[in-house]
């Protein structure tokens, strides 16, 4: 692993406690940060209380974003919808930031992969918006995972998903169409305009993206390649390639820090 090369991976705010007494935490999956140090091979890294205004400076110090799930939706307020759901955990405090560093890793070229909350946080940042309830959508399949079931049937393969034919996905999979995950409640209801469909489920939901023009890997999935990634290739390829693009990165910091000197 190349310990120099570190992907950022924001935090999750949430109130934990007992017998009423509640603190504010700020948390990130295991999961999430072991497929990046265990398939990317790069140092996961978190800024806990990034503001927005530091984001252009963070973003100087690493070699890619990762965008995780969540047990929170992005607020439907940042694509002018009121809450369909009160019941549902939200974290406004990560929309701030994300949304706003998705736009930023755009402009700056830096990688960027984001998985499920993540995926969504990308489509909205760029001017997209959400199902808050898929499962509702006449038509749509209900995506969710049993949550009283153990982890691994819930991220066991749920449906397939169809790649665009020479996508990066059809690559990274080996075949056109795959079995995959699918944990989500939200999902994608119109496409921001910068980006491209790459996967679709059966009954039609987007899937997988790129960001249309990305100087670098700009990626994001409605699925979990985090889970087990080392034990599924076409997960692993995810991280793999993603872990190029940020050693890329890691190598052009490096010669601009030499030439800075000199």
């Amino acid at each position: 692993m190349n310990t120099n090369c570190m992907v950022w991976l924001p935090a999750d705010h949430r109130l934990m406690g007992d017998h009423g007494h509640q603190m504010p935490f700020l948390l990130l999956g295991d999961k999430y940060a072991r497929a990046v140090k265990e398939g990317a091979r790069a140092q996961p890294v978190m800024f806990p209380l990034a503001d927005v205004d530091q984001i252009g400076e963070l973003l100087a110090l690493v070699d890619g974003v990762m965008l995780t799930g969540s047990p929170s939706n992005v607020h439907p307020s940042h694509f002018e919808e009121d809450v369909a759901d009160p019941s549902l955990p939200l974290d406004p405090a990560r929309d701030l930031l994300t949304l706003a560093l998705v736009r930023a890793c755009v402009q700056e070229g830096v990688p960027l992969l984001g998985v499920c909350r993540g995926f969504q946080e990308i489509n909205v940042a760029l001017g997209g918006t959400l199902h808050q309830r898929v499962h509702d959508v006449p038509g749509l399949m209900d995506h969710r995972e049993p949550k009283t079931a153990p982890p691994d049937e819930q991220y066991a393969p749920r449906h397939a998903v169809r790649f665009v034919p020479g996508s990066p996905f059809a690559e990274w999979a080996r075949a056109e169409e795959t079995q995959v995950n699918s944990l989500h409640g939200q999902g994608i209801n119109r496409l921001a305009a910068g980006l491209d469909a790459m996967a679709h489920a059966p009954d039609g939901l987007v899937e997988a993206f790129a960001v249309r023009g990305a100087r670098t890997f700009a990626y994001a999935v409605q699925w979990h390649p985090e889970w087990r990634c080392r034990d599924t290739p076409f997960y692993a390829a995810i991280f793999e390639a993603f872990g190029r693009a940020c050693r890329q990165r890691h190598s052009l910091r490096l010669q601009a820090a030499d030439l800075a000197r000199h």
